[in-house]
């Protein structure tokens, strides 16, 4: 097939978090299978391919509400992917992906729409003909709603399928109802049938109201969004449609995760010498973060944005009363507020807690080698990767019951299938409480080798996602 990815960020070119490993990996997957794979991105400052400056860009005019947009397009191909890189300093030439400073960029519609219709025109413009146009969240909401009405009689996209993927319900692209015009859209497109959402445009909608298909990345999570709990507004839609929404689990990049050739470990390991290979990255892990070197202490690991969906400031208020049997270290940025909360407890217990905020991938990787336990109390959890990555280190999750999480972490067996962590409640920092002393209880029993095993032989592969996805695409295109 050839299939047209169209995302804000992906793998190893740029990244804010989860979407990024998705789009780039299933990508890559998707073309070393033989399909005929294009992806484009937008071409920000921090973009990692200094390649792409070398070459002349090929220009093309971009028109959005009566005004024509001079953009260029580079582009390079990597492992049997084509990436496209939408070029406009204007746009995407400065700090930070959607903002900075913890703030959103104020011309974000703007941004976001010059890039779903420069895509779209780009495909054109380099004689991509897809079968199938893969967007990613709000910020390619635009595509679908592009391609159901303003290349509806295009002949270059007649016969194209959409799949619109979310990968979280909670960004849903909302903007001021001038928006609407400056994106390509008329009145009639302001209605509760399209682009409409409380009086303001929502890019969310556009995909969620308009592509063949829809997606997220995880069954349990398809089923949440069409409640009103995590559904945020949207969840009529999505039940009315819910003939075309599935949940696919999301795979992990095995090579890039992989304990027994995984250079920013003190030392390697597999299933075979975990034991052996997991002291030695605790005991390094515990030295570089200033910790006491203490096997007899159970050490916690988080890696996570700082965001109230990740269910942090519970963490904190259940990992502290227990710091006289666990030490604690996070990796993380985001909140200011979680951010003085976690700086106030590494001051509070010195050589028990130590908290990194800032992103150092190599360092991400030495704290799910060398943590005991990892804690994720999400609020909310579309899939969630890094119980995942715990896990195929021989980390044992402690997680909440949402999401992905509920789809990934077992306390008990289930339909035949080993129990890998430990379970809390969502949102309940006693219900935590009790799931971390189960999991202090049980380190050092046969039942704790057991879950580090099940956890280290879990398939968490793209290849099984990847197949799902395209029994999707089949589906879009046989519509």
């Amino acid at each position: 097939m050839k299939i047209l990815f169209v995302a804000s960020e992906a793998v190893p070119f740029c990244k804010t978090g989860g979407l990024a490993d998705v789009v780039g990996t299933l990508a890559q997957k998707l073309g070393a299978a033989g399909h005929d794979v294009c992806l484009f991105l937008p071409k920000y400052r921090d973009v990692r391919a200094p390649q792409l400056d070398e070459g002349r860009a090929l220009p093309l005019g971009v028109t959005l509400g009566g005004e024509t947009h001079e953009v260029g397009l580079r582009f390079l191909h990597r492992r049997s992917v084509t990436t496209y890189f939408v070029d406009h300093p204007r746009s995407f030439d400065r700090e930070g992906l959607y903002g900075a400073a913890g703030r959103d960029h104020e011309d974000n519609d703007k941004r976001f729409a010059l890039f779903a219709l420069a895509a779209l025109e780009g495909a054109k413009a380099v004689g991509f003909k897809p079968d199938v146009v893969h967007a990613h969240d709000w910020q390619t909401g635009l595509v679908c709603a592009h391609l159901k009405r303003r290349f509806a009689g295009d002949p270059h996209f007649a016969g194209a399928a959409s799949v619109f993927t979310v990968h979280n319900m909670a960004y849903q692209g909302l903007f001021p109802r001038a928006a609407l015009e400056a994106a390509g859209f008329g009145p009639e497109d302001f209605t509760a049938d399209g682009l409409e959402y409380y009086g303001q445009v929502s890019y969310l909608k556009a995909g969620l109201a308009y592509a063949d298909r829809l997606t997220t990345v995880s069954p349990t999570y398809a089923r949440e969004i069409q409640g009103s709990e995590h559904g945020f507004g949207f969840e009529g839609l999505l039940q009315r449609r819910s003939g075309l929404l599935r949940g696919i689990l999301n795979g992990l990049d095995t090579d890039a995760w992989d304990p027994s050739r995984d250079s920013c470990l003190a030392r390697r390991y597999g299933p075979a010498d975990a034991a052996a290979g997991k002291a030695a990255c605790k005991e390094a892990l515990q030295r570089e973060c200033g910790l006491e070197v203490r096997s007899d202490r159970a050490l916690f690991g988080v890696v996570s944005r700082l965001d109230y969906q990740k269910g942090l400031d519970l963490a904190i208020s259940a990992v502290e009363p227990r710091l006289d049997r666990a030490q604690l270290v996070v990796l993380g940025t985001g909140d200011p507020a979680l951010t003085e909360a976690l700086a106030a407890l590494e001051r509070r217990r010195p050589g028990k807690v130590h908290f990194h905020r800032q992103f150092d991938e190599p360092f991400a990787h030495r704290v799910y080698a060398g943590s005991d336990l990892f804690v994720m109390p999400s609020r909310f959890e579309p899939c969630g990767l890094g119980q995942m990555i715990a896990m195929r280190y021989g980390t044992v999750p402690v997680a909440a019951c949402t999401g992905g999480l509920v789809d990934t972490v077992r306390e008990e067996p289930t339909a035949g299938r080993e129990a890998n962590g430990f379970q809390c409640a969502s949102g309940d920092v006693a219900d935590l409480g009790r799931a971390l002393d189960r999991a202090l209880a049980a380190r050092g029993s046969a039942d704790w080798d057991a879950r580090v095993r099940a956890g280290m032989s879990g398939d968490f592969s793209w290849e099984r996602s990847a197949a799902e996805y395209l029994s999707v695409y089949e589906e879009a295109a046989r519509r």
